[in-house]
């Protein structure tokens, strides 16, 4: 465990200054599973001394990426290295996300484990400074510029873990700005791909969501960060690619998963490496001679005016939103446009969208945790109630729409609990209508 204050050393900066690492300091050591913290290097805190007192924030950390472009490479492999037992240590424990970082973190590592975001002491101490020279580290020279200029900055990560050499595990990363120091996020990405029929989709939803039975129209994977979305759009690319003898585009910041190309070439283009931005990632994908372009996340009005061009042209289209519920989703879509183009945006909206699959992982009865979602179909009636802003109507058609596979996240909740996956608590917790819950509930 490395200690809570290392000494000082009051040096020149120079890259030679900087003692070499040690061999057993080199990513060598890794391909095997990490038993013990790799300890910080005296040369981190050195770093650190030669901050001027007089500087916070932004200016902080240019600073310390100007020295840390004097170092050798080697030792930022040794500071890597740290980052990257901690990754190693997020897949020993079944975590999905780590966090540390800023004042906020109280110098600890944080991991969230069936949900819960717990302080793993045993994984040491690190002052906001220690944090901040560790995560610029990580970084390429563009890679600073563009945290620098927007205060945050999303990107992938990989690494080889386990016996006999190990195979390549991915992460998402978000480096962002607390109280003028750096913070940092991990989610591990799943290495292995659930079935789609492990999801629980209606006959009629499955086939809908296939190019091969529906070729065109958009489909909306929505929930709240850390609820599921990109494991359950990944499965439905992953089953197009199993089936249909096409072209698939992921436009994503940044890329998670990695199709191989199986029935369907499998395009992966990230944000910042491949492509400037997702607009422009969704219009030159209609150049490229897709069948189904999967935008990471509608973000903006630019993003999704371009997915209902594409869309509109004849794709089939995936993207996700950061919403709780099918009805809010649409009504998220249309809130992005001034008031004078919301109706214009409605109808092309309700012309377009084919599906929409709000969903939110739970507690689970023993531990872990399980998905519970709701399904909207969008039939004759959903469509006219869209374009005639009669959005409370939806809700209603979800929960008379067995027949088309439908069902509000209020259903599904029940059927957890009828099957005892989850209990009454949990579900009344996380239901967006609890009234309609407690009606169910009252039929037990």
């Amino acid at each position: 465990m490395p200690n809570k204050v290392n000494q000082y050393v009051d040096i020149p900066i120079s890259q030679d200054s900087f003692a070499p690492p040690s061999a057993k300091s080199h990513l060598s050591q890794y391909k095997e599973q990490v038993q013990q913290v790799p300890p910080l290097p005296s040369f981190c805190d050195q770093v650190i001394e030669t901050i001027p007192n007089s500087l916070f924030g932004r200016d902080r950390m240019v600073h310390i990426a100007q020295v840390l472009e004097k170092i050798s490479k080697s030792q930022i492999v040794e500071l890597q290295a740290i980052i990257e037992y901690f990754m190693r240590f997020m897949l020993e424990k079944g975590a999905s996300d780590l966090d540390m970082g800023g004042p906020a973190c109280n110098n600890c590592i944080w991991l969230r484990i069936d949900g819960h975001k717990r302080k793993h002491i045993e994984l040491g101490y690190y002052t906001p400074d220690q944090t901040n020279v560790l995560l610029l580290s990580l970084l390429t020279e563009s890679q600073r510029t563009d945290l620098l200029g927007t205060y945050a900055l999303d990107i992938s990560r990989q690494i080889k873990a386990g016996k006999d050499g190990g195979v390549w595990h991915r992460y998402r990363t978000s480096m962002y700005f607390d109280n003028e120091h750096l913070a940092f996020n991990i989610r591990a990405i799943a290495n292995e791909l659930r079935p789609i029929d492990s999801l629980g989709f209606h006959p009629t939803i499955k086939q809908g969501l296939m190019f091969d039975h529906v070729r065109d129209g958009l489909t909306l994977i929505t929930g709240v960060t850390g609820s599921g979305k990109s494991t359950t759009l990944d499965t439905i690319v992953d089953e197009n690619n199993s089936r249909v003898d096409g072209h698939i585009v992921i436009i994503a910041k940044p890329i998670e998963f990695i199709h191989l190309s199986k029935r369907s070439i499998v395009r992966h283009r990230e944000v910042g490496k491949d492509v400037a931005s997702f607009h422009q990632g969704v219009v030159q994908a209609l150049r490229q001679d897709p069948d189904i372009i999967v935008i990471g996340e509608m973000r903006d009005p630019q993003t999704i005016s371009a997915a209902l061009e594409v869309t509109d042209s004849g794709h089939k289209v995936f993207s996700t939103l950061h919403t709780s519920s099918a009805v809010e989703s649409v009504a998220r879509i249309v809130a992005e446009y001034d008031k004078a183009e919301q109706e214009r945006v409605r109808n092309r909206l309700a012309d377009v969208l084919r599906c929409i699959i709000s969903q939110k992982l739970l507690p689970k009865i023993g531990g872990g945790r399980v998905l519970a979602k709701e399904v909207l179909w969008v039939t004759p009636s959903v469509r006219a109630a869209i374009k005639g802003n009669n959005l409370d109507e939806i809700y209603q058609m979800m929960w008379e729409g067995r027949a088309q596979g439908q069902h509000t996240l209020e259903q599904d909740l029940f059927r957890l609990m009828k099957q005892r996956m989850i209990d009454r608590n949990v579900g009344m917790d996380y239901a967006n209508n609890k009234k309609r819950l407690a009606q169910l509930l009252g039929m037990m």
